[in-house]
């Protein structure tokens, strides 16, 4: 147990982050253990809405993909992934929908204001706010077979607007990353990608990418090989040396778009450390992997 003092340290070292994030933008994409755990996820919600109060705004883009696989499961549907994505038929992009707008989006915003929060979900499909276009390589070659990713697409535009209404009037954004199309039809895009784009259109002060890793690691099995901070270059370097792979590699991207949006920093962090999202932001030590411009 700590005491009383120490507690008051604690505040008192948030001091100076709290007057430099004060009425900033920061974006948040909230993904992997930290939405299952049931420990974590108020332990989330209550972050945020330390951060609201305390005059910072966050904004926060979520994922889902075990909560997608469990109901297509259900339904008689086995997932099938192509290079990490989703192939999303006209059914399929159905049950992503329900599942990410209908109940993970609004599990999110009830957790929030169930605390005392001001959350508000919504999708890229309202006011437009994700244009979205087909995922470009849509038609791979797969043992001589082609194989269409169907609805899965890729950030067009992104529209602000909206969110700046929502922050300004004291709410938390939470958006579920489906795209609306020129078509009319709704797009399922990797969230990792459309909070970094979210980051950029924003202009916010900060992007954090919660994962179920510590950071960028050297040696994937050695959690001491983390890489406490590198440059969009750098980062660009480990991805064509092979050394950042798999799931990571939109974590990694979706930092450099907000950087080269000109976000100044962003952070992959271990979203299952509990309160990661304020040690990151209000403390001196920091945690995860901080990506810069070079």
């Amino acid at each position: 147990m700590i005491t009383i003092q120490e507690r008051a340290e604690v505040l008192i070292e948030a001091i100076p982050y709290l007057m430099r994030y004060n009425n900033k933008l920061i974006v948040i994409k909230y993904g992997g253990h930290a939405m299952v755990d049931d420990r974590l996820k108020e332990a989330f919600a209550k972050d945020l809405l330390f951060l609201r109060q305390a005059g910072i705004k966050p904004v926060v883009i979520h994922g889902g993909g075990p909560e997608i696989n469990r109901l297509m499961k259900l339904v008689g549907k086995e997932p099938k992934f192509l290079e990490g994505l989703r192939v999303t038929d006209a059914e399929s992009i159905e049950l992503v929908e329900m599942v990410l707008s209908g109940k993970v989006n609004k599990e999110i915003v009830s957790m929030i204001n169930h605390l005392g929060g001001k959350a508000i979900g919504l999708s890229g499909k309202d006011a437009h706010s994700i244009m979205a276009r087909k995922h470009c390589d849509a038609v791979r070659e797969v043992e001589k077979e082609e194989v269409d990713l169907g609805f899965v697409g890729e950030v067009e535009s992104i529209d602000p607007r909206i969110l700046h209404i929502m922050v300004d009037e004291g709410y938390i954004p939470v958006v579920s990353p489906i795209g609306l199309g020129l078509d009319g039809l709704g797009y399922n895009i990797n969230a990792d990608i459309v909070a970094g784009s979210v980051a950029a259109a924003l202009n916010a002060e900060k992007y954090i990418c919660l994962t179920d890793v510590k950071g960028i690691l050297t040696d994937p099995d050695d959690p001491s090989s983390l890489i406490s901070e590198l440059t969009v270059t750098e980062a660009r370097e480990l991805i064509a040396g092979d050394q950042i792979s798999g799931g990571m590699i939109p974590k990694v991207e979706s930092c450099i778009t907000a950087i080269e949006g000109r976000v100044p920093r962003a952070h992959i962090i271990d979203g299952r450390t509990i309160h990661a999202l304020l040690i990151e932001l209000l403390s001196d030590e920091g945690v995860g992997t901080m990506i810069t411009g070079d």
